[in-house]
């Protein structure tokens, strides 16, 4: 198949390496220029996923409409941020019945809706032709080969089983679930807990802390999915607790290192000038908290670091104000 790759951060050079190696004609489009470059020249993202070489059959590209022609899947992996813009290039250029795939893991702060959603609008298609990848999935990991499960959320099973079978390999395992807005939220709302965990381990507490932290983090995921019509079951699975517990306790998660950061008193402007890679828990925390307020459920870990992000919450205060809250009973859903 022809499959492109809109964006080449880690996690779409990623999946140029996996997909490549599977003998698919793939297209990779580049948007910075030292980084197309580097792949040029030496078929090695140095900026984003270093010490990984490229397969020949990826093709780069740094125009758009080149990048997505003749496309039966194409596969967007830009942040979050970039997804609206980057949708109204690509819309003319994509073929009637193009597969179009969001393998980012984030909300849009601006009206705070899930990248099916921003897809949908912008390009004015059903659901159908629309799929969410998502899951415990390191970058650097996919690309050495390890093996990993994740899932292909969509409305289409005939599509997303398409796509199931042509992306997974003996590293690569794919499952098929239809609850889209459940993947989606899973994938978004970790990044957020994974910020706090980042928190606790850079105070310096243990693995007691960081088990309560990940259970009670699902707990309010899964409120809030439930209240976005979600089935709160999405969110025990791997676009939920697998994702969750991958970036609260990996040592590659971008969020959990800007909660380590965070708690040695940085400021978020001051680590987020130091990252050329984005990460989504920091502008999703925002989108959490609005969706809490207007659902009106508790979810007080978010709420909490939120406030340390942009409020300058001293985060030991905020663990503390989270142990001495009323006592109750555990309620899990």
């Amino acid at each position: 198949m022809k499959i492109g790759i809109v964006g080449a951060g880690s996690w779409g050079t990623a999946l140029a390496i996996h997909i490549g190696g599977l003998n698919h004609v793939v297209n990779l489009w580049v948007y910075e220029e030292d980084v197309y470059q580097d792949l040029q020249r030496e078929r090695e993202n140095k900026v984003y996923l270093p010490s990984f070489k490229v397969p020949d059959n990826v093709r780069m590209f740094n125009r758009l409409d080149e990048a997505v022609d003749g496309c039966e899947i194409v596969i967007r992996a830009v942040p979050s941020k970039y997804c609206r813009n980057v949708i109204k290039q690509i819309k003319d250029f994509l073929r009637f019945d193009s597969f179009i795939v969001s393998a980012t893991k984030g909300i849009e702060t601006e009206s705070f809706k899930r990248m099916s959603e921003v897809l949908i609008e912008e390009l004015g298609v059903d659901n159908n032709r629309i799929g969410i990848l998502s899951g415990p999935s390191f970058a650097r990991e996919v690309a050495a080969g390890n093996p990993t499960a994740i899932v292909i959320a969509s409305t289409n099973k005939k599509a997303a089983m398409i796509l199931q079978k042509e992306l997974s390999s003996r590293t690569l395992r794919i499952y098929y679930n239809s609850d889209v807005i459940g993947v989606e939220l899973g994938g978004s709302l970790k990044n957020v807990i994974a910020i706090a965990a980042g928190i606790i381990e850079g105070l310096g507490y243990g693995h007691n802390t960081m088990a309560a932290l990940i259970t009670r983090g699902l707990t309010e995921m899964k409120r809030l999915a439930k209240c976005l019509n979600a089935r709160p079951d999405t969110l025990s699975g791997l676009s939920g607790l697998g994702d969750l517990v991958l970036t609260c306790t990996g040592t590659l998660s971008r969020n959990k290192l800007v909660g380590i950061q965070l708690s040695k008193g940085l400021n978020i402007n001051q680590i987020t000038s130091s990252m050329r890679m984005v990460a989504e828990g920091v502008p999703t925390s925002k989108s959490v908290l609005y969706l809490k307020n207007i659902f009106d459920i508790e979810m007080p870990i978010s709420e909490k670091v939120y406030h340390i992000i942009y409020n300058n919450m001293n985060p030991q205060k905020a663990i503390e104000e989270l142990m001495l809250r009323d006592l109750k009973e555990e309620i899990l859903d």
